[in-house]
This record gives C-alpha cells, structure tokens and sequence, in this order.
C-alpha cells in the first residue's frame, strides 16, 4: 500500500472496461487505509474489520496478514505475509517480528481469511496468536487484535481471547 497517495478508481487495464469485483473491493480497501493513515487511527474495531474483509474475503486459500501501526494507532503499512492451502497457512513468527522491526511499528493488528467462510478461531488459530504475542511482548509491540475473516469477522479482542 502507498502511504497518502490518491487512488485511482479506473480500471487500470482499460478504460472502457468496468472494474472487476476484486477490483473494486481493493480500490474500496485503499480508501479506508487512506481514510485512517491520514485522519483518525485504528481505534474501531468496525473500521478495522471493514479494512480487513475488504482485503482478505476474495481469496480462495488463507492468507495470514499483518497491520503495522504507529504509537498513535495509525496505519503505516498492511502486509499479506504469508499464502497458504484452502484450509491452513503456515505462519512463523521470525518472519513476523522481522517485518515489524523494519517497518519500526508500535503495535500490530494480526488477520487472516477462511476461505470456508466460518470465523471462528481454531485451536491453531489460539496458539499461533499466543505465539506471536509472546514473540512480539520481547520487543515491546502490542498484539491489538486478531481478526479471523469469513462470511463475517471474528475479533480476538471482542472475545476476550487476546
């Protein structure tokens, strides 16, 4: 994601062509970012799982992605980092605290998809969370939330599970 840059809402393969579903889905994805990196943060758990289906809910296998944030709760940078089968993904969390440190983040809002559209956590939903908050609380960065993306969103937050 461009930081603070204005999105271009044409189809980028032609200018005739309407935009696909996909399309249109991560122009609206833009927005919201643009709209939190530049006015208010990440504080609504509403605006968060809006950003977060309109990223995640297209793909057909997990995804597992991160939102990086400053001390202030705003967006510096959402990253897909890891791609996994239609039922799991394989998520290590070297890579995770890697891209935190880089990205210099302050706290982290954890997410991913599941491709079957049920939202609720699995046992390795719970533990690969544990995991990577334990790894992050070492350098000081807050797991905020986890939220799991289906035909709806599950908050980690919400349920107390963070």
């Amino acid at each position: 994601m461009a930081k603070n840059k204005d999105i271009n809402t044409t189809n980028s393969y032609s200018n005739n062509e309407p935009m696909t579903e996909n399309q249109v889905l991560e122009a609206a994805a833009e927005i919201l970012a643009c709209k939190y990196v530049r006015k208010d943060a990440f504080t609504s758990s509403e605006a968060t799982k809006d950003f977060l289906k309109f990223k995640l809910g297209k793909y057909e296998r997990e995804v597992f992605a991160v939102m990086l944030l400053d001390s202030q709760h705003q967006l510096i940078d959402y990253q897909e980092l890891f791609f996994g089968t239609i039922n799991a993904a394989s998520v290590y969390p070297r890579e995770v605290v890697k891209t935190v440190i880089t990205e210099n983040a302050a706290a982290v809002i954890l997410a991913h998809n599941h491709p079957s559209g049920e939202v609720e956590p699995s046992q390795a939903d719970i533990a690969i969370t544990k995991r990577l908050k334990e790894a992050l609380a070492l350098i000081d960065v807050p797991v905020l939330d986890h939220v799991v993306i289906g035909k709806s969103c599950t908050s980690f937050a919400e349920r107390g599970l963070i």
